[in-house]
C-alpha cells in the first residue's frame, strides 16, 4: 500500500522508506538487523515531519510483515509491559525509541480493528494503551520538569505529538479517573498557565458526553463535573454552555437577584479550581458596562481585605478589568483577585506603577514578541496587563516553560512577591526602550548591549511578562556569570544579590568545592543550614524574605541530573508536626519524584498555593547552596550527629555518591 502526499519536504523521506522496507522485507534473518537500523533512522526522520505520523501509520502492517520488530524485545506484543514504555520513551537510544513509536503504532491500529492480529486482539490493544497513556500524563499535559529538560533527546517533541495522538485516536476510557486527579494536582499548585490543563478538560467532557462513558467511582465523577463546569458553565446561567452572546442576552434580561446569584457563583468555581471562564469575564464586563459595579467584589469572591482594597482604589481595578479581563485573557479575573486580597495595592508605588502599565505604548519588538507567543486574538497591550496581573496575584504560580531560565523566572517570582514596585520598573524599561539596565558591583549592564545567554529565542511557552522580561534578564544574569567566571568560587556568590535584591543574605554557603566538584566540609554545611533556618535551631527565627537557594536536581532513581534554582519561602511544621521546608521551584510542576523516597508534595502538607514542600532533612539532602544574613542568636541549638549522618547518607546515596 503506497500513501501520496503532495508536501516536497516529505517526498524524498517516503521513497527512502519504500526503498529501505523494500530491503527490509527481502533481507535473510542475519540481514534483518542492519535494515531494521536503516530502516529505523528513517523513521527518525518521519516522525521529526509534522505529518510523519499520518504518513507511517497506513504502513504499519507492511512494517511488521517486513520484520521491523523480528529478534527484539517488541517482537511478542502480549510480553509487553505498558509501565516500561515510557522510561524507553525517554530514556533510550534514537532508535529505541522510534522502535517504540512504530510498536504504539501497531498497538493503535489493532485498538482501531485495522491491524488486529491472533498475538494482539483489538480489546488488548486498548487496554495496553489506556494504561500507557495514564502512565505518561505528564507528557499529555505538558508538564516538564528539570530532569526531562535536561535529558530531553532529539525525539521527545515527536514523542509528545504522538502520545497526544494516540489519546486523540483511541479516547480517555480507562484513564479518565487519573487524568481528572492530575488535573486537580496541576491546579492546587494555581499555575499561571492554564492552557494544557484546559485541553485536558476539554478531552474529559468529550469522553463523558460520549454514550456508555462512565466512572467507576463519584468522587471522580463529581471532580470531573467541577472541572467541566468551571469552565464550561459555572452558574445557572451558564449552565448549558450557551455560548456569550446568549449569556450576554441572559444577562441583559436577568433581575437583582439572579446576577447576584450568578456573581457569587462565579467566584465560587474560580476558586474552587483556579479556572476562570469565558463565562466569568463576559459577567464583569457586562456589570460594569451597565453600571452595577456594586457586583465585582461579589463577583472577584473578595474577603474583607480584599474588599478595603478594592473600595480604596476601585476606579483603578475597574480599569485593570476593562483592559485586561475577556474571552480569551479570563484568566486574569483571578489574578486580580488574589492581588487584592494580598493588599500591595496600599504599597505607595504600586498603584502608579500600575496606571503607567495601563497607559504604555509598547514598543513595535514588544508587541511583536507578544503577538508571536500568544496570537492576534487581543491586543499585545491587553496581553501583558492581563499577565501582570496574574503574576502580582499569583507570584509562585509562573513557570520557565520549557525553557533553561529558573534563575530569570526565580528572579520574577522573587520580585512579584517582595517587591512589586521594582518588578513594574524593570516592565516599564523594556515595554519602552525594549532594554533592562541592573547594576553588578556598580557597573550597569545594559541587555540591549549584551549577548544572548541560555535562552536563544524569545520563550514562547511562558506567561506574557516572561516572554518580554525573560530574554533581557537571561543576558545579564549571563554578564554576571562572564564578569566573575575567574574568581575561583560558585559565580552564585556574587550574582545573587546582585540579580535579586538587597535582601538575599550576604553569608554564601556551598557543599561542593568548585574545583574538583567534590563535597567540602559537608557535615558543617548541614549544620549551618539547620542554624539558618530550622527554627528549632536558630531561636525560633522565621524566614523573612525568600531567599534564593540551589538543589542538586535528581530524578526518581537517585540520579543526579543538574544544579536547579529555587526559592526557600518558609519553614514550619505542618499539621502532623514534621518540620518541613516550603519553597518555590520555578516550573510548572513542582510535584517530582526525587529518588529513595523523596516525592516533593505540593498539597496537603500545610503547603500554601504555589509551594511546593518536603520534610527538612530531605530538602537538605538535595540542597548545595543557601544564603543567610549572617546575624546569630544566643539560642541556637547544636544539631544531632545522628541527624547530620541522616542528611550525609542521604545525599551520597544519589546526586553526591561520586563526590565524596
Amino acid at each position: 500500500m503506497t500513501t501520496s502526499f503532495q508536501d516536497d519536504t516529505l517526498n524524498p523521506i517516503m521513497r527512502s522508506f519504500d526503498h529501505v522496507l523494500s530491503q527490509l522485507s527481502g533481507a535473510s534473518a542475519a540481514g534483518k538487523v542492519t535494515y531494521q537500523g536503516r530502516m529505523l533512522d528513517t523513521i527518525k526522520r518521519l516522525l521529526r515531519h509534522p505529518d510523519g505520523i499520518a504518513a507511517i501509520e497506513p504502513r504499519i502492517a507492511e512494517l511488521e510483515d517486513a520484520g521491523i520488530f523480528e529478534g527484539t524485545d517488541w517482537a511478542v506484543p502480549s510480553s509487553l509491559v505498558p509501565g516500561m514504555v515510557g522510561n524507553t520513551l525517554r530514556m533510550a537510544e534514537p532508535r529505541t525509541v522510534a522502535l517504540e513509536c512504530v510498536s504504539l503504532l501497531r498497538f493503535l491500529a489493532a485498538a482501531r480493528d485495522e491491524n488486529a492480529r491472533p498475538s494482539l486482539p483489538t480489546e488488548h490493544a486498548r487496554h495496553f494503551l489506556a494504561q500507557v497513556l495514564a502512565l505518561n500524563l505528564d507528557r499529555i499535559l505538558g508538564a516538564h520538569h528539570e530532569a526531562a529538560r535536561v535529558k530531553a533527546g532529539e525525539l521527545d517533541s515527536a514523542v509528545d505529538a504522538l502520545l497526544k495522538h494516540v489519546l486523540a485516536s483511541v479516547g480517555t476510557e480507562g484513564i479518565l479517573g487519573q487524568l481528572v486527579d492530575e488535573v486537580w494536582r496541576i491546579l492546587r499548585q494555581r499555575p499561571i498557565q492554564v492552557n494544557h490543563v484546559k485541553s485536558m478538560i476539554l478531552q474529559i467532557a468529550l469522553a463523558m458526553n460520549e454514550e456508555g462513558q462512565n466512572f467507576n467511582a463519584s468522587d471522580t465523577r463529581l471532580g470531573a463535573d467541577r472541572l467541566i463546569s468551571a469552565l464550561f458553565g459555572p452558574t445557572e446561567l451558564c449552565r448549558e454552555d450557551p455560548g456569550l452572546e446568549v449569556y450576554r442576552d441572559r444577562l441583559g434580561a436577568a433581575d437583582a437577584g439572579s446576577l447576584q446569584a450568578e456573581a457569587t457563583g462565579m467566584a465560587r468555581a474560580m476558586h474552587d479550581t483556579g479556572l476562570v471562564s469565558d463565562y466569568h469575564a463576559a459577567f464583569l464586563r457586562f456589570v460594569l458596562e451597565s453600571g452595577q459595579g456594586y457586583l465585582v467584589p461579589d463577583a472577584l469572591g473578595l474577603s474583607s481585605t480584599g474588599l478595603d482594597s478594592f473600595r480604596c482604589y476601585q476606579a483603578l481595578v475597574q480599569q485593570l478589568i476593562d483592559v485586561a479581563v475577556r474571552p480569551g485573557t479570563a484568566q486574569a479575573v483571578l489574578g486580580i483577585a488574589l492581588m487584592l486580597e494580598r493588599g500591595i495595592l496600599y504599597s505607595p508605588p504600586i498603584a502608579p506603577s500600575l496606571w503607567r502599565v495601563l497607559g504604555a505604548k509598547l514598543s513595535p519588538a514588544c508587541e511583536g514578541s507578544l503577538a508571536t507567543a500568544f496570537g492576534t486574538e487581543t491586543t499585545p497591550h491587553q496581553r501583558l496587563v492581563a499577565g501582570v496581573m496574574l503574576l502580582l496575584g499569583q507570584p509562585l504560580g509562573i513557570g520557565q516553560g520549557n525553557n533553561p531560565t529558573c534563575q530569570s523566572a526565580r528572579a520574577l517570582s522573587m520580585w512579584a512577591l517582595n517587591d512589586p514596585d521594582y518588578l513594574l520598573w524593570q516592565l516599564a524599561q523594556a515595554t519602552s526602550n525594549d532594554r533592562i539596565v541592573m547594576h553588578f558591583e556598580g557597573q550597569p549592564l545594559d541587555s540591549a548591549l549584551l549577548p544572548a545567554g541560555l535562552a536563544l529565542h524569545t520563550p514562547l511557552d511562558a506567561d506574557p511578562v516572561s516572554v518580554v522580561l525573560v530574554p533581557h534578564l537571561d543576558r545579564i544574569y549571563a554578564e554576571m556569570g562572564r564578569r566573575v567566571a575567574g574568581r575561583g568560587e560558585d559565580p552564585h556568590r556574587w550574582i545573587n544579590p546582585e540579580l535579586h535584591g538587597w535582601w538575599v543574605g550576604r553569608e554564601f554557603h556551598i557543599a561542593v568545592d568548585i574545583a574538583t566538584g567534590k563535597l567540602h566540609d559537608h557535615d558543617r554545611f548541614i549544620r549551618d543550614f539547620h542554624t539558618a533556618y530550622h527554627p528549632m535551631h536558630n531561636g525560633n527565627e522565621p524566614v523573612i524574605h525568600p531567599q534564593p537557594a540551589g538543589i542538586a536536581v535528581t530524578d526518581s532513581q537517585g540520579t543526579f541530573v543538574g544544579w536547579h534554582a529555587i526559592s526557600i519561602i518558609r519553614v514550619a511544621l505542618d499539621q502532623s508536626g514534621v518540620m518541613r521546608v516550603y519553597f518555590f521551584n520555578p516550573n510548572n510542576d513542582s510535584g517530582q519524584d526525587w529518588g529513595h523516597g523523596i516525592v516533593v508534595s505540593t498539597q496537603g502538607n500545610g503547603e500554601r498555593l504555589g509551594e511546593a514542600s518536603l520534610p527538612f532533612a530531605q530538602f537538605t539532602s538535595r540542597l548545595y547552596i543557601f544564603h543567610d544574613d549572617g546575624l546569630k542568636t544566643a539560642s541556637e541549638v547544636p544539631v544531632d550527629d545522628d541527624q547530620v549522618g541522616i542528611i550525609r547518607d542521604l545525599a551520597q546515596q544519589s546526586w553526591a555518591s561520586d563526590r565524596h
